[in-house]
């Protein structure tokens, strides 16, 4: 199953190719033409969103999970899948497995934009190969949170269009921007976002800015607070996504 998802990205590279773009053009769009806007005193800006973008592409495995189960569904692969003697926990074991190594491999062009762009890694390797661990983690936990949304939608053109909307999810976090200044209740739905405590995590572990102290318990204790959503998203959607593959997504 992770072969077949694999070979499902290289016979559509176009995805893989919007996929890792997006965070770049991303990059250099709000780096340049909005950074000296945005710049935070004492803090080169771009520093700052770089690991706010990394965070984001952790979350989109929701929106990429929710398409590829659906499309599944919709095109009645899944149902031939289980006329097959084969686990029910390979298929969706396997679209989420196929999805953390492609975001692996596509992490790697947004780091080195963002190094030529004057982003640098300040905490020391092991913190950094830490901060890589856990933003894995996360796109591991949000894609299966994606896949068990797909198989409940089971359509595809349906997916793609529930899975634009959540663009807005970084928007709604510490991703692009600081949340000190945010109204009140605003600034707590954005901290308690998990992509806030992704990117405050990778921030801190980075080398690049410290978590403040004021803020909601995720964000004051970035890595601690990635990794219970993580864990909460696992130990949720995992049991959700396999009850419903072996249902037939019914």
């Amino acid at each position: 199953m992770l072969g077949r998802h694999l070979q499902r990205i290289k016979a559509a590279p176009g995805v893989m190719i919007l996929t890792q773009t997006m965070p770049i053009t991303m990059l250099l769009f709000f780096g340049y033409v909005f950074g000296s806007a945005l710049a935070m005193p004492g803090q080169e800006y771009r520093a700052f969103l770089v690991p706010g973008l990394l965070a984001a592409t952790a979350a989109n495995g929701i929106m990429v999970g929710m398409f590829q189960a659906s499309q599944d569904c919709h095109r009645g692969v899944m149902d031939r899948l289980l006329t097959l003697p084969m686990s029910r926990t390979a298929v969706p074991f396997g679209q989420t497995a196929a999805d953390l190594v492609t975001t692996a491999i596509g992490m790697i062009p947004l780091i080195l934009v963002g190094l030529a762009v004057g982003w640098r890694i300040e905490g020391g390797l092991l913190a950094a190969l830490g901060a890589f661990g856990l933003l894995l983690l996360l796109r591991f936990a949000t894609s299966w949170l994606g896949c068990w949304l797909g198989l409940l939608i089971r359509n595809e053109e349906v997916a793609g269009q529930l899975g634009s909307a959540t663009f807005i999810l970084p928007l709604l976090s510490s991703a692009y921007i600081p949340t000190d200044n945010l109204p009140g209740w605003l600034r707590t739905v954005a901290e308690w976002n998990p992509i806030s405590a992704m990117a405050s995590a990778t921030r801190e572990l980075f080398g690049n800015a410290s978590p403040a102290a004021d803020a909601a318990w995720p964000v004051a204790h970035p890595v601690a607070g990635t990794l219970s959503w993580s864990v909460v998203l696992l130990a949720v959607f995992v049991p959700l996504a396999v009850r419903r593959y072996a249902r037939g997504g019914e």
